[in-house]
């Protein structure tokens, strides 16, 4: 073992734990609202519609601030970033917790945490990518940190139902609470090399436009669960008045096209200012790399599988089979076994295979499960039939997910681990929009038409599909990518011994 990586190890023992904790606390903050809804709902004395807007909204501020929260990350430093977004995302959890109201509850949860969110998980990665030399001790450590986020979303409905049932909704925030305390004293240890050169300077006006981009394009999917993607199943009315009538296009297509004119403008902007020299949100150059491109592809649709696949689940055992919260928590544990199972063998697989190689067998995996949940799951079946497939998913999901943003991450010097950090949490970030909201949408027009079944063959399609993203990884240049490492600074070795 050579000296950068034995500082690196070292290193990694006092950082990881916080990192891996905050992404798991970002990660179970996105899912373990939707079992306490009508709780919420019934003490604050508002309407179910209420809850749900904060939820909507929590995910539209975290997925809009992505990448100018990563910007900050070269302009301000990653460890100050870190800490700085944990405090956001505390006094949010302070206030949701003690919340009278759907306003003071969306301040908390939606903006704050939303807030907090945006600033501490993209250093989280970056971090992982300079501290730590080479693609091996890199994958361990994503490893980890993928298996901490896999697990935050698997299990917030199972641990929000059962905090919720026994205890009350505002416990889950108070946890919350705790949690980022003891993360904020053990942050104390992580290592932040300096950033070499000059510090950009922070690109108001395209984190305004790629903000309102990435909004508009996510309300869209996420409004797909009411009006549908086809023909709008209401009419959409602002202020009383009708603009759109059920039957006609959905509105869906109307935030999509709004985001996607903002997000045009972002580009242009963007590709002005670099012709003058100026520092930008996001550089241009980060969308010529064909193997970025091709990992960032396989990250959406991974995202996609596992959030629209532990949404589908979830609806077909309540609504279905009759479970509540805390049973369908239960039975989706064997995905959640699978995740980290293949993230913490994430280590030993990058010694042995490559990176690409990895991905592939995931899709494939992954493949196979889902394949055996059509075969062996049918209303009413016996919960044993549910084991191995969501087993495979979530053994699938867990070994790309960890490659993919190795893939994507080591394809960058140190220089831009800042934008692509950011570009890779929204691309995550979006992909779990899409997943939630093409399920949603087939869960709702196909209710008497097997839709657990159109669902998983959706999936099943999305899956094959990041396959081939998979398989057209380039192998010379994905190893090329994966062999470069960075070196240590001088900080992080004397922080090593």
């Amino acid at each position: 073992m050579t000296d950068a990586t034995k500082t690196a190890t070292n290193a990694g023992r006092a950082m990881i734990l916080p990192l891996a904790l905050a992404q798991f606390v970002a990660s179970y903050a996105a899912t373990n609202m939707n079992v306490a809804i009508s709780a919420i709902a019934k003490d604050l004395n508002t309407t179910v519609s209420g809850v749900q807007t904060a939820i909507t909204l929590f995910t539209l501020t975290m997925a809009a601030l992505m990448i100018p929260g990563s910007k900050l990350t070269d302009i301000r430093g990653r460890k100050t970033c870190f800490v700085g977004g944990l405090a956001i995302y505390g006094v949010g959890a302070i206030l949701a917790l003690a919340s009278q109201g759907v306003i003071q509850l969306i301040i908390g949860y939606s903006l704050l945490e939303g807030v907090g969110s945006a600033l501490m998980i993209p250093p989280i990665y970056i971090l992982i990518t300079v501290v730590f030399p080479d693609v091996k001790s890199r994958a361990r450590y994503f490893g980890v940190v993928s298996g901490a986020g896999g697990l935050g979303a698997a299990a917030g409905p199972l641990i929000g139902g059962l905090v919720t049932s026994t205890v009350s909704w505002r416990a889950s925030f108070g946890l919350q609470v705790l949690l980022v305390a003891w993360i904020v004293v053990l942050a104390r240890k992580i290592v932040d090399p300096p950033r070499t050169g000059a510090k950009p300077r922070f690109d108001f006006t395209g984190a305004v436009l790629s903000a309102a981009g990435l909004f508009f394009v996510v309300l869209g999917l996420l409004q797909s669960r009411r009006f549908g993607f086809g023909a709008s199943r209401e009419n959409w009315t602002i202020g009383g008045t009708v603009l759109i009538p059920k039957g006609s296009l959905s509105p869906v297509w109307i935030y999509v096209f709004i985001g996607v004119l903002f997000l045009l403008v972002f580009f242009l902007h963007i590709r002005s200012a670099e012709r003058k020299h100026r520092d930008v949100l996001l550089s241009l150059r980060l969308f010529k790399n064909r193997v970025s491109n091709l990992g960032l592809g396989t990250q959406l649709i991974q995202w996609l599988v596992m959030q629209g696949t532990f949404f589908a689940t979830s609806v077909f055992l309540q609504k279905v089979d009759g479970y509540d919260a805390i049973k369908t928590g239960l039975i989706i544990t064997p995905a959640t076994i699978g995740i980290l199972a293949t993230s913490a063998a994430a280590d030993r697989f990058a010694r042995r295979r490559a990176q690409r190689t990895l991905v592939i067998a995931g899709f494939a995996i992954t493949i196979a499960g889902m394949i055996l949940e059509l075969i062996l799951v049918r209303p009413h079946s016996a919960i044993v039939s549910w084991i191995p497939g969501l087993f495979l998913i979530g053994a699938g999901v867990g070994m790309m997910l960890t490659s993919s943003v190795n893939v994507v991450q080591s394809s960058f010097p140190e220089s831009e681990q800042g934008d692509i950090s950011g570009l890779s949490r929204s691309v995550s970030n979006l992909g779990s929009s899409l997943g939630t909201a093409l399920v949603g949408s087939i869960l709702v027009a196909r209710q008497a038409e097997a839709p657990f079944a159109s669902s998983f063959v959706m999936l099943l399609v999305f899956t094959v599909i990041g396959l081939i993203l998979a398989v057209l990884i380039p192998r010379q240049h994905a190893r090329t990518a994966e062999s470069s490492p960075q070196a240590p600074s001088p900080q992080a070795q004397k922080a090593g011994r």
